[in-house]
């Protein structure tokens, strides 16, 4: 099980290995059993990480769309390193948002991490995700060379 407890707020990943040589990553989720899907799933070099809302260890949201990006990214990091990546090797984000007005808050957490790697990116404007107090969920691919 790979953990980061940087702070008060810790990221669980579990990883199991799957038929065809597939590597999953479960955080723990509530919704990963229910819908039958992995947080992120490695296939050789590339790993697929699931849509990421920004739910905190204890199951509530910040408040803030910022603070909901930098936990959606928190989540999505830890399950890219937990199956053998690394942030860098993020080649392509995808991000939806509840109120794409906000985006500046969404563009300085994701700068925070990506700036200099620069991965392919989208925002989309939805009209709900899959919780009511859920503003952002974002997924992402990585590519390890």
């Amino acid at each position: 099980m790979a953990e980061d407890t940087s702070s008060n707020n810790p990221v669980r990943i579990t990883v199991a290995k799957a038929a065809g040589g597939r590597t999953l990553a479960s955080s723990g989720s509530k919704w990963e059993p229910v819908m039958g899907y992995s947080r992120a799933v490695r296939q050789g070099n590339f790993i697929a990480v699931t849509g990421t809302v920004g739910i905190n260890a204890d199951g509530t949201y910040s408040p803030s769309l910022e603070q909901q990006t930098r936990r959606s990214l928190q989540i999505i990091a830890a399950a890219v390193t937990a199956l053998g990546g690394k942030p860098e090797h993020v080649v392509r984000t995808r991000m939806f948002v509840t109120d794409v007005s906000k985006w500046e808050q969404v563009a300085k957490a994701h700068g925070e991490i990506f700036r200099d790697i620069r991965p392919a990116t989208s925002i989309l404007e939805v009209a709900k995700l899959i919780d009511a107090d859920a503003q952002i969920e974002i997924e992402a691919d990585a590519v390890i060379p």
